[in-house]
This record gives structure tokens, sequence and C-alpha cells, in this order.
């Protein structure tokens, strides 16, 4: 039991005093970066699957 307490208490102390959290400008900073990278990241799948199912529909239209 003591080896948890120790290392609930090694933690604790690990994240409130070693850890450099970031501001909350550096948070914004980063937030906004993640959120735009997965709009284009989006908009590209999006446009390969268009692309795919207008490919395929007129494959299938010739073979039909």
């Amino acid at each position: 039991m003591n080896k948890v307490r120790a290392y609930f208490r090694e933690s604790y102390h690990e994240l409130v005093h070693k850890v450099s959290w970031p501001t909350w400008q550096e948070l914004q900073s980063s937030t906004m970066i993640v959120l735009i990278a997965t709009i284009v990241i989006t908009a590209i799948v999006w446009g390969m699957d268009a692309l795919s199912h207008l490919m395929l529909t007129q494959y299938y239209k010739i073979i039909s």
C-alpha cells in the first residue's frame, strides 16, 4: 500500500511542480492550428471521396 501512496504523491508532485503547462495564449494558438488542420484534412478526404464516387458512377454507367 505504501508503494501506491508513494506513486500518487510523486505523480502529484510532478504534475504540480515539474510540468510546464502552456499559457492561455499558447493553448489558443495550438487549438487554432489543430482546428485548421482538421478542416483542411477533412476537405481533402471529402474531395477524394467525391471524385472517386464520380469516377465509379461514370464507370458503372459505361459497363452497364
